[in-house]
């Protein structure tokens, strides 16, 4: 992973970078888990200060979140040794938003929302992959894509299958490969190409290379796609109950989101307007305590989040804008 660290970044954390000495075991420990190695002792220094700062900050998050104060928890990870802005960087995988083709917007009936059921879940009707983890490479919306793809293949054909993200990072030529891109595109590449290789036969490697597609390798078709309506949660919801796995754009610039580990995410300052990182969506319910929740996969490794999934809070004013760049592909 290429850092983005600075003087002015090293000074932003203060002058004095010696360490209280309770938190070296934790250091150590964490440096191990991670395989981390860093150049030299100077670069060494900054990074135990700037996990140290996150540390911090989620031990103080945790002690609220056990007195009441939020719904969700926070762990250390392996962006823990990251500053704020290495990870604004890192959260980049879908360039600004571009007008929608209202010819492709699913259509609902509002009454239907009363019949939504409490629960879906499609990881327990086999029709999600595991997590997989996208590395330095901004292909999130590759794996996204994908994701909703497997779960339409395995609607349609009872087989569930990994398809391959690198597939689609490298022929995908209205996106830019691990420089982002839209998940729409992807469908629309899937639909005009024929199909899309399985991981199989095309893997991954997180980086941009020329397009290698071969139709004996492909495993899956689709015959286009249709959008959410725009910020429009129950017309998600209509779209996970009745057709599957849904691929969204979310903000997921916040260290409250870097850090997720368990429970209910809910940051007011998650901003709507401004989506930044694909996911998908694999279905929602409700807490014994009523708190309405998207099951949310990510593709992060199952190091971050809850074994790579996050539940993000549902009919919260849209939160992250999970509802504004929301499509599926149609087989």
């Amino acid at each position: 992973m290429k850092m983005l660290g600075s003087l002015c970044a090293l000074l932003l954390l203060g002058t004095s970078l010696s360490l209280p000495l309770d938190l070296s075991g934790r250091w150590e420990e964490w440096k191990m888990m991670q395989n981390r190695r860093y150049t030299g002792q100077e670069e060494e220094t900054w990074r135990r200060a700037v996990w140290e700062k996150n540390y911090r900050q989620v031990e103080a998050h945790n002690r609220e979140a056990d007195q009441g104060l939020h719904t969700y928890w926070q762990g250390m990870n392996q962006f823990s040794d990251w500053t704020s802005e290495e990870w604004a960087m890192f959260v980049s995988g879908i360039p600004p938003q571009v007008t929608r083709n209202s010819t492709n917007v699913m259509s609902f009936d509002e009454a239907d929302v009363q019949r939504l059921p409490k629960f879906v879940d499609y990881r327990k009707k086999g029709m999600v992959t595991p997590v997989k983890n996208q590395g330095p490479c901004g292909s999130c919306w590759a794996f996204s894509s994908a994701g909703a793809l497997e779960g339409q293949l395995a609607k349609q054909t009872g087989q569930l299958v990994d398809l391959s993200p690198q597939n689609l990072v490298d022929c995908v030529t209205e996106n830019s490969g691990c420089g982002g891109g839209y998940m729409t595109n992807a469908f629309r590449y899937v639909e005009q190409n024929g199909g899309i290789d399985s991981d199989m036969a095309y893997p991954y490697v997180g980086e941009d290379q020329p397009c290698r597609y071969n139709s004996s390798g492909m495993a899956a078709q689709c015959k286009g796609y249709k959008e959410i309506p725009v910020g429009n949660e129950h017309a998600l919801a209509m779209a996970l109950w009745k057709v599957g796995p849904v691929s969204v754009g979310i903000d997921a610039t916040l260290s409250s989101f870097q850090f997720y580990q368990k429970g209910v995410y809910y940051d007011p300052s998650c901003n709507k307007d401004d989506i930044n990182h694909a996911v998908l969506a694999v279905g929602f319910g409700v807490t014994v305590k009523g708190k309405k929740y998207w099951i949310v996969k990510n593709s992060w490794g199952e190091e971050w989040g809850n074994k790579g999934y996050i539940l993000m809070a549902r009919n919260r004013d849209n939160l992250c804008g999970i509802a504004n760049l929301a499509s599926y592909p149609v087989m």
